[in-house]
Protein backbone atom coordinates (compact mmCIF):
# COMPACT_ATOMS: atom_id res chain seq x y z
CA UNK A 1 0.00 0.00 0.00
CA UNK A 2 0.68 3.41 -0.45
CA UNK A 3 0.01 6.26 1.78
CA UNK A 4 0.82 10.39 2.42
CA UNK A 5 2.41 10.45 5.58
CA UNK A 6 2.29 14.05 7.39
CA UNK A 7 4.51 15.35 10.54
CA UNK A 8 2.25 14.27 12.83
CA UNK A 9 2.68 10.39 11.49
CA UNK A 10 6.79 11.45 11.76
CA UNK A 11 7.40 13.28 14.88
CA UNK A 12 4.85 10.24 16.58
CA UNK A 13 7.45 7.90 15.45
CA UNK A 14 10.89 9.32 15.93
CA UNK A 15 9.84 10.62 19.32
CA UNK A 16 8.02 7.33 20.50
CA UNK A 17 4.79 9.06 21.17
CA UNK A 18 2.01 5.83 21.86
CA UNK A 19 1.25 5.35 18.48
CA UNK A 20 4.63 4.48 17.33
CA UNK A 21 4.09 0.84 17.12
CA UNK A 22 0.83 1.11 15.21
CA UNK A 23 2.01 3.31 13.43
CA UNK A 24 4.98 1.12 11.98
CA UNK A 25 2.77 -1.90 11.85
CA UNK A 26 0.19 0.22 9.47
CA UNK A 27 3.14 0.93 7.09
CA UNK A 28 5.53 -1.77 7.15
CA UNK A 29 5.99 -3.05 3.78
CA UNK A 30 4.22 0.27 2.48
CA UNK A 31 5.18 3.43 0.37
CA UNK A 32 5.65 6.75 2.18
CA UNK A 33 5.45 9.65 0.34
CA UNK A 34 5.39 13.23 1.70
CA UNK A 35 5.57 16.37 0.55
CA UNK A 36 9.52 18.28 0.22
CA UNK A 37 8.04 20.44 3.31
CA UNK A 38 8.02 17.90 5.84
CA UNK A 39 12.11 18.22 6.74
CA UNK A 40 10.73 21.83 7.35
CA UNK A 41 8.16 20.93 9.35
CA UNK A 42 10.07 18.13 11.10
CA UNK A 43 12.15 20.93 12.71
CA UNK A 44 9.62 23.22 13.48
CA UNK A 45 7.58 20.81 15.38
CA UNK A 46 10.98 19.97 17.32
CA UNK A 47 11.60 23.85 17.90
CA UNK A 48 8.26 24.33 19.61
CA UNK A 49 8.88 21.12 21.42
CA UNK A 50 12.05 23.04 22.95
CA UNK A 51 10.10 25.75 23.70
CA UNK A 52 7.31 23.58 25.58
CA UNK A 53 10.82 21.76 27.13
CA UNK A 54 9.15 18.47 26.10
CA UNK A 55 12.50 17.82 23.96
CA UNK A 56 16.14 18.84 24.51
CA UNK A 57 18.60 19.00 21.79
CA UNK A 58 20.04 15.98 22.47
CA UNK A 59 17.26 14.15 22.14
CA UNK A 60 15.85 15.42 18.79
CA UNK A 61 19.21 14.68 17.19
CA UNK A 62 18.83 11.34 18.41
CA UNK A 63 15.32 11.72 16.71
CA UNK A 64 16.66 13.01 13.38
CA UNK A 65 19.02 9.97 13.11
CA UNK A 66 15.62 7.55 13.08
CA UNK A 67 14.00 9.81 10.62
CA UNK A 68 16.56 9.80 8.29
CA UNK A 69 16.52 5.79 8.31
CA UNK A 70 12.32 6.25 7.21
CA UNK A 71 12.31 5.52 3.56
CA UNK A 72 10.32 8.68 2.26
CA UNK A 73 9.55 9.59 -1.14
CA UNK A 74 9.45 13.35 -1.47
CA UNK A 75 7.02 15.18 -3.36
CA UNK A 76 7.31 19.21 -4.74
CA UNK A 77 4.61 20.98 -4.30
CA UNK A 78 3.61 24.60 -6.51
CA UNK A 79 3.48 27.22 -3.98
CA UNK A 80 0.85 28.18 -6.62
CA UNK A 81 -1.73 25.49 -6.01
CA UNK A 82 -0.53 25.34 -2.66
CA UNK A 83 -1.94 29.06 -2.04
CA UNK A 84 -5.18 27.73 -4.06
CA UNK A 85 -5.78 25.26 -1.69
CA UNK A 86 -5.33 27.18 1.74
CA UNK A 87 -7.71 29.85 0.17
CA UNK A 88 -10.19 27.06 -0.84
CA UNK A 89 -10.25 24.58 2.72
CA UNK A 90 -9.04 27.66 5.05
CA UNK A 91 -6.31 26.28 6.44
CA UNK A 92 -1.90 26.78 6.33
CA UNK A 93 -0.29 26.29 3.34
CA UNK A 94 1.90 23.40 5.41
CA UNK A 95 -1.45 21.43 5.26
CA UNK A 96 -2.18 21.91 1.93
CA UNK A 97 1.16 20.45 1.08
CA UNK A 98 -0.28 17.36 2.69
CA UNK A 99 -3.51 17.54 0.91
CA UNK A 100 -1.98 18.65 -2.92
CA UNK A 101 0.26 15.43 -2.41
CA UNK A 102 -2.67 13.14 -1.84
CA UNK A 103 -4.60 14.82 -4.49
CA UNK A 104 -2.35 14.68 -6.93
CA UNK A 105 -0.88 11.32 -6.07
CA UNK A 106 -4.45 9.80 -5.34
CA UNK A 107 -3.42 8.10 -2.29
CA UNK A 108 -4.92 8.42 1.49
CA UNK A 109 -3.23 10.66 3.72
CA UNK A 110 -2.30 8.67 6.41
CA UNK A 111 -2.30 11.53 10.04
CA UNK A 112 -2.64 11.78 13.54
CA UNK A 113 -3.78 15.46 13.28
CA UNK A 114 -7.88 15.84 13.31
CA UNK A 115 -7.65 18.39 11.49
CA UNK A 116 -5.77 17.70 8.78
CA UNK A 117 -8.41 14.76 8.05
CA UNK A 118 -11.47 16.74 8.31
CA UNK A 119 -10.00 18.92 5.26
CA UNK A 120 -8.71 16.29 3.71
CA UNK A 121 -12.43 14.43 3.81
CA UNK A 122 -14.01 17.79 3.01
CA UNK A 123 -11.50 18.18 0.05
CA UNK A 124 -12.92 14.51 -1.31
CA UNK A 125 -9.46 12.74 -0.29
CA UNK A 126 -8.68 9.30 1.14
CA UNK A 127 -8.16 9.33 4.73
CA UNK A 128 -6.47 6.37 6.61
CA UNK A 129 -6.86 7.26 10.32
CA UNK A 130 -5.28 5.47 13.15
CA UNK A 131 -7.41 4.52 15.71
CA UNK A 132 -6.29 5.01 19.72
Amino acid sequence: MKFVIDTSIIIAVITNENHKKQLIDTTKGSELLAPSSLHWEVGNAFSAMFKRKRLTIEEAKLALIEYKKIPIQFYDVTLEIALEYAYKYDIYAYDAYFLICADKLKLPILSLDNSLLLKAREAGLKVFEVKS
